[in-house]
């Protein structure tokens, strides 16, 4: 069996290494978190491994805008690594902070593969105020994404001042087109937000919460999966625990979240040794 080698990105603000870590571990991974120096001058090479996660976090407190100086270091000083990571079939998984990172890099939405073109933003929430809450979000079936095969809906936390998904229609209409949208903020009973205050908590265009790459390998979300690594996660776990009780029904194994990861060490483990 292929032992599926993650990356976890530390350093400068990122402040969920240790969470993503855990799930990667979770879902079957060899977890590694490397700071970004490490990466930049030699001590790791990116080449050695399968998965790279730039978590969440305030990386360089969001000075310039959510993610810009952390894109601009990976951009310019690891530009080839990443290139080649992408091309060779590495899979790339931006988390909050991560995915404003990914935008800002041009590494998405990715309509060319081995082209860095920034052509979409996340920027500040249309409340005015950093959201920390739940959210609960369903999954588009015909997405390419290799993280979600399978996943049609779970609730997962939010914690950004700035994600609101925004881009020009012609990109967005591609995106559609593409099927790159991969997952929307909805209303608990799975219809979409449209834009509904605070189950859309930051007011994205057409709900977006997430996107991958035209090869579905390189993706972000705004939602934090890993921050949902077990079921008493859940703000609502104690009535989830009631209702397993009075059904007869085994407590869940692990949180929802972990899904999403699982998918990833299951994805590399199917396409063998990169």
């Amino acid at each position: 069996m292929t032992e599926v080698r993650a990356l976890v990105l530390t350093g400068f603000g990122l402040n969920c290494d240790w969470e993503t870590a855990h799930a990667l571990a979770l879902a079957g991974a060899r977890a590694e978190r490397v700071h970004l120096n490490q990466l930049i001058f030699g001590a790791k090479d990116l080449a050695d491994y399968h998965i790279l996660v730039i978590g969440g976090g305030f990386s360089w407190a969001d000075d310039h805008g959510a993610g810009v100086i952390l894109a601009v270091r990976l951009k310019y000083r690891l530009r080839e690594a990443l290139l080649s990571f992408v091309e060779r079939g590495g899979l790339v998984l931006g988390i909050c902070n991560g995915f404003q990172v990914l935008v800002n890099t041009g590494l998405l939405p990715g309509f060319e593969p081995g082209r860095l073109s920034r052509e979409v933003a996340l920027i500040d929430n249309d409340c005015g105020q950093f959201r920390d809450q739940w959210v609960h979000c369903v999954f588009e079936d015909a997405s390419p994404c290799v993280f979600t095969r399978g996943v049609t809906a779970m609730d997962l936390p939010v914690r950004h001042g700035e994600g609101k998904f925004f881009a020009e229609p012609e990109v967005l209409q591609r995106l559609e087109n593409n099927r790159q949208v991969v997952l929307r903020y909805a209303f608990a009973d799975g219809r979409p937000a449209q834009g509904t205050f605070p189950e859309n908590p930051n007011g994205s265009l057409h709900d977006i919460a997430g996107i991958c790459d035209v090869t579905g390998r390189v993706f972000g979300l705004m939602p934090h999966p890993e921050a949902f690594h077990h079921w008493t996660n859940h703000p609502h776990w104690t009535w989830e625990k009631e209702r397993c009780r009075r059904l007869g029904l085994p407590l869940p194994d692990e949180g929802a979240g972990v899904r999403l990861f699982r998918n990833a060490v299951d994805y590399v483990r199917h396409q063998g040794a990169l």
